[in-house]
């Protein structure tokens, strides 16, 4: 990392005070610094696909690998200040096999592993946090818990401490075998994050400042500070590898770009007046509207919501087979 980075003074100043915030004395000479000496390998999502790849850009040009780069490289900079050991996937917008990144990881011994992307989506208005870990919550706990930090950092400096978040399995989009970083690096804790979106006039405006990106590259230190700071980490299982979960067949990237993709959350609210309401026909209507909606956006904070309402009209219908596999997916993908 030396090589790569230089040592801002704004930087310096930033490490210095968070980690006098952070850190403790523990016998009078000696603070605490939970992420010295930790091995920590950043995958700036995508890069060099600018000349084939029309769907992840922003409105007005803004391309999400280069900022998930100028986030990463802005996140390198902290933790190596912080003593931290700093791996990088690609330090240059250049195309990097999925593959390859978790053979990085890998062969480096990493600690940990955050991906970091940038969102998209149909609905210009939507914008929150999604963070995603590999495979069963259950068998994935280390993952899980570093997302939840990771997601509540990210509302706090993007944010302003309001508004919603996601933290769900790679399944939710992937249904069939989750996302390869993930899949590829499983065992170190490890999420992909998905900060914000670029979809968002607002949101990509500011993707585009500096100021922006060190916030964000801030969140993400403060989470892996304070993920390395408890006083006991969760274990990571062995994974049941398939997961016994009929796959969820939802839109996948440039799908999610189609016009029904914008009703997303009015499928959702319009379907849950109607189960509201009840009646045979309406818990129909109902059960296909919340399907849409998880189809269409099935990472949302209202997806779990949708999953639990379909749980309880297959209950109706007396469903059994279908409630039970509906119940597992709420339990293993959406902490």
């Amino acid at each position: 990392m030396k090589s790569i980075f230089g040592k801002g003074i704004l930087v310096l100043l930033f490490i210095s005070f968070y980690t006098s915030q952070l850190c403790a004395w523990s016998d009078g000479s000696n603070y605490f610094n939970p992420v010295k000496g930790k091995v920590i390998c950043i995958d700036p999502g995508h890069g060099g696909t600018a000349a084939t790849d029309s769907y992840r850009v922003g409105p007005t040009g803004e391309r999400e690998e280069w900022i998930n780069l100028r986030v990463a490289l802005l996140l390198g900079e902290l933790l190596d200040e912080a003593g931290a050991e700093v791996v990088l996937t690609r330090t240059t917008d250049t195309f990097i096999p999925l593959t390859e990144r978790s053979k990085i990881a890998l062969e480096n011994k990493a600690d940990l592993f955050i991906s970091i992307h940038h969102n998209a989506t149909a609905d210009p208005k939507v914008n929150f946090p999604i963070i995603y870990f590999h495979g069963s919550a259950e068998e994935n706990q280390a993952s899980v818990a570093l997302g939840k930090k990771v997601a509540e950092k990210l509302v706090g400096q993007l944010f302003k401490g309001k508004g919603p978040y996601s933290l769900v399995s790679d399944f939710t989009i992937f249904s069939q075998s989750g996302s390869s970083v993930l899949r590829g690096t499983y065992g170190i804790p490890g999420i992909i994050g998905e900060a914000s979106f670029f979809t968002s006039p607002k949101e990509e405006k500011k993707l585009k400042q500096s100021e922006y990106n060190q916030k964000e590259a801030q969140a993400y230190f403060e989470a892996i500070a304070a993920y390395f700071a408890t006083s006991e980490i969760p274990p990571i299982a062995e994974k049941n590898d398939p997961l016994e979960i009929v796959p969820f067949k939802v839109f996948q990237e440039a799908e999610r770009m189609r016009p029904e993709a914008k009703a997303w959350k009015a499928n959702f609210l319009k379907g849950k007046k109607l189960y509201k309401k009840g009646g045979k026909e309406r818990l129909v209507e109902a059960f296909e509207l919340l399907t849409l909606s998880v189809r269409s956006f099935p990472d949302s904070y209202v997806a779990k919501a949708c999953h639990e309402l379909r749980v309880e009209i297959l209950k109706q219908q007396n469903q059994i087979d279908a409630v039970k596999m509906e119940e597992m997916r709420i339990q293993y993908f959406y902490p």
